[in-house]
C-alpha cells in the first residue's frame, strides 16, 4: 500500500527491506526511476517470540526495544507481534539531541483453512533539530567537519515527526489455484518543519554575492524556517486477484489488480525570513524572526490504478512476463493565502515485458523493458513564477539484460541496465523573487553494469560467507535548452561507481563468536551542474563482532561495533537543489554495543 515518506519510518517492526531498483511503473502509478522501498512488515509468528534489545554508541544514544509475538486459541486461530522502542538521540553535532518512541502491533485472525483476516498499526513519533548541509565556499569544497552544525542558534526548535498509519487486509481462496484479497489503509502524518536554514551568501553591501553556494571566506546567509502543523493523509483500498491458468502445455500465473488511493497534504504559512549572516569558521548568533510571511501550498490528489500482470511458461525452460497498468491521476493545489489554484489530470499506461531462458538449473538469461512516470511539485519559494504548480509528468524508459547463476555455493547475476529519465531545471536569472520558471528541461541517461555475489550464510562447514556488489554508472545529461553547455555532462551527484562488500567469519575454536566486517566505496560525484567541481571518491571501513551464547533459558547476542574504524573525513554527498550545492559530511567514527535477550 503506498505511504508518504516525508517521515521517519522506524525499522524495528520491519521483517525486511525490499529496494525494487529502476523504473516501477508495473509496481505503482508515479515513483522515480530510482526504484521504489517496499516494507515488510513483522508479522504474528506460529512459535513464542520474546526478545528485548538494548543498544549504545560512544556518542551517549541509547536505545531499547522490545518484539513479542505468538498465537493463542483453541487452535492458535489469533496471532499477534508487538514492537515498542524508546530511544534517546545523542548526535555527533552539537545541539542535534534528541528522541524517539514506536509502538506497532499486527494481529491475524484464520478465519478458517481459505481465509485470513490480517491488521496492522504503527505509531511512531520523533524529535530532534535537523543539522543542515553546508555548501561551496567560492569556488572550493569547504573543509570536511561532521561536528559542525549550523542550527545551533539559540533560537532554534527541533523538527518533530509523528505518524500514525494502519491498514486492514482479507485474504480469501476461491480454489486451489486462485485467491481474491481486499485491503484498505490509511497513514496520518503531523510535523513540525524547523531550521535555522543556510543559502547562498550577501557581500558587505547588501548585495548578493553567490545565490548557489557560500562565499569564498565561508559566510552564508541564514534564515528562519519554521512550517508547524503540517498534515498530510493518504488512504488507499485496493482489490487483487491472483490465480493460474494451463492451456495445454503453457502455464499462466495471471493476476488483476485495482488501487483507490487519495492523498492530502494541509499546511499553513510559513516562516521564511533573513535572521543574519554566518560563517563555517565561527558561527555566531542570528536574529530570529519567526513571521509567517511565506504561503505554502495545499495539494490534493487523487489516483486510480488497474494493472494486469501474466508470467506465461511456455517451456520448462522459456518463460516471458507482460504487465501494463493504467493510472488516472487528478490533483489540484492552492497557496494558502487563497491564489494559485492549479488542477492537473492526466492519464497514463505504463507497460513491462520481459523474457528468461534456463540455460541449465544453475544459470538463467533475461532481458526487461519497462517504463515509469514521475510528477514534481515546484518548491514553493519566492523566486518561483509557478511556486507550487505541479509539473507535467515524466515518463522514464529502462532497458536491462542480464544473467544470473545460483548454485550450493555461490549466489551471483551481472546486468547492464540503460535508463532515460526527463529531468526539470530552473529558467531565468532565479537571483530575486518572480524571477525564476521551473520547467521540464530534456533528459538524463543512465546506463553501466551491475554485478552482485554471495556466498551461503557462515557455518560450522563452511566459515566464510561473502555478499558483494559493485555498480558502474555511465550517466549524461542530454537535450538542455535551459543551458545547452550541460548537455553531455555528468548529472550532480551521481557517483560513477559503487562497490559495497560484506564479509564474515565463524571463529570454530569459539563457538558462538563471529567477524564480520562491511565496506563502502563510493566514485567521484559532480557538485555542480557545469561539472567545474567534482566530489572525491571516499571509501569507509566498519568492523563488528558478534558473540552468541546461553544464559540459563535464554538466548543472549552480544554485539561489538565500530562503525567508520578509520575515522574517515569525507563529503558523502553533494545534491543540488532548488539552484543550490549542499555538502553532507560522513559520520566520525562510532562505537555500537548491543545486547539482545531472546526469553
Amino acid at each position: 500500500m503506498p505511504i508518504n515518506a516525508e517521515t521517519f519510518i522506524p525499522l524495528e517492526n520491519k521483517a525486511q527491506v525490499d529496494i525494487l531498483k529502476g523504473t516501477s511503473g508495473i509496481q505503482a502509478g508515479t515513483s522515480a526511476p530510482g526504484g521504489l522501498v517496499n516494507y515488510v512488515m513483522k508479522r504474528p509468528t506460529q512459535n513464542d517470540v520474546r526478545t528485548i534489545r538494548i543498544e549504545g554508541n560512544s556518542h551517549g544514544s541509547l536505545q531499547g526495544a522490545v518484539d513479542l509475538g505468538g498465537r493463542f486459541g483453541n487452535n492458535k486461530d489469533f496471532g499477534y507481534r508487538i514492537n515498542a522502542v524508546a530511544e534517546k538521540i545523542d548526535h555527533y553535532t552539537p545541539k542535534a539531541k534528541g528522541n524517539r518512541q514506536l509502538l506497532a502491533v499486527a494481529a491475524d485472525w484464520r478465519v478458517n483453512k481459505d481465509s485470513i483476516l490480517e491488521a496492522d498499526f504503527e505509531y511512531s513519533r520523533r524529535t530532534q533539530p535537523s543539522v543542515p548541509g553546508v555548501s561551496l565556499t567560492g569556488n572550493t569544497l569547504p573543509e570536511v567537519n561532521n561536528h559542525l552544525n549550523i542550527n545551533s542558534q539559540s533560537w532554534s526548535q527541533p523538527v518533530v515527526l509523528e505518524g500514525i498509519t494502519g491498514s486492514l487486509k482479507f485474504e480469501q481462496a476461491i480454489n486451489s489455484q486462485w485467491r481474491w484479497s481486499a485491503q484498505a489503509g490509511t497513514q496520518h502524518l503531523k510535523s513540525h518543519d524547523r531550521a535555522a536554514f543556510p543559502f547562498g551568501c550577501t557581500d558587505a553591501n547588501g548585495v548578493d554575492y553567490y545565490t548557489d553556494r557560500f562565499c569564498p571566506n565561508g559566510d552564508f546567509d541564514l534564515y528562519d524556517y519554521r512550517s508547524e502543523n503540517e498534515r498530510r493523509r493518504t488512504s488507499a483500498a485496493q482489490l487483487q486477484i491472483k490465480g493460474e491458468i494451463d492451456t495445454g502445455s503453457i502455464k499462466h500465473k495471471l493476476s488483476v489488480g485495482l488501487l483507490q488511493t487519495q492523498a492530502r497534504d494541509t499546511l499553513n504559512s510559513q516562516a521564511y525570513n533573513y535572521a543574519g549572516m554566518g560563517n563555517l569558521n565561527a558561527l555566531s548568533e542570528a536574529t530570529a524572526d519567526p513571521s509567517l510571511t511565506t504561503p505554502s501550498t495545499n495539494r490534493n490528489e487523487r489516483s486510480t490504478e488497474l494493472s494486469a500482470f501474466d508470467a506465461i511458461s511456455w517451456t520448462p525452460t522459456f518463460t516471458t512476463w507482460t504487465g501494463l497498468r493504467y493510472s488516472r491521476l487528478h490533483r489540484e493545489s492552492i497557496r494558502t493565502d487563497g491564489n494559485n489554484e492549479t488542477r492537473y489530470d492526466a492519464n497514463f499506461v505504463t507497460p513491462w515485458v520481459a523474457a528468461s531462458y534456463q540455460i541449465n538449473p544453475s544459470h538463467m538469461l533475461y532481458a526487461s523493458y519497462g517504463q515509469g512516470v514521475e510528477s514534481e511539485v515546484v518548491a514553493n519559494l519566492p523566486r518561483y513564477t509557478n511556486a507550487g504548480a505541479v509539473l507535467p509528468t515524466l515518463k522514464s524508459k529502462q532497458f536491462e539484460l542480464g544473467m544470473k547463476g545460483n548454485s550450493e555455493q555461490l549466489r551471483w547475476s551481472a546486468a547492464y541496465f540503460n535508463i532515460n529519465r526527463p529531468v526539470s531545471g530552473d529558467l531565468g536569472d532565479c537571483d530575486v523573487a518572480g524571477s525564476c520558471l521551473r520547467q521540464i528541461d530534456g533528459t538524463a541517461k543512465h546506463s553501466g553494469f551491475e554485478f552482485t555475489a554471495a556466498t551461503p550464510a557462515a557455518s560450522v562447514t563452511q566459515p566464510w560467507h561473502i555478499d558483494a556488489g559493485v555498480t558502474m554508472i555511465n550517466a549524461k545529461r542530454q537535450g538542455s535548452t535551459i543551458d545547452a553547455s550541460q548537455n553531455g555532462l555528468r548529472p550532480t551527484n551521481v557517483p560513477n561507481w559503487i562497490l559495497r562488500f560484506n564479509g564474515s567469519y565463524k571463529i570454530a575454536n569459539v563457538p558462538g563468536l563471529l567477524l564480520s566486517a562491511h565496506l563502502s566505496h563510493e566514485g567521484k560525484r559532480a557538485v555542480l551542474p557545469d561539472n567545474s567541481i567534482v566530489l572525491p571518491a571516499w571509501t569507509r571501513l566498519d568492523l563488528a563482532a558478534s558473540y552468541d551464547m546461553q544464559i540459563a533459558q535464554s538466548k543472549t547476542t552480544w554485539t561489538l561495533g565500530v562503525d567508520n574504524v578509520l575515522n574517515k573525513r569525507y563529503h558523502k554527498e553533494s545534491p543540488y537543489q532548488f539552484g543550490h550545492s549542499y555538502l553532507f559530511p560522513g559520520a566520525p567514527r562510532t562505537l555500537r554495543v548491543a545486547l539482545q535477550i531472546a526469553l
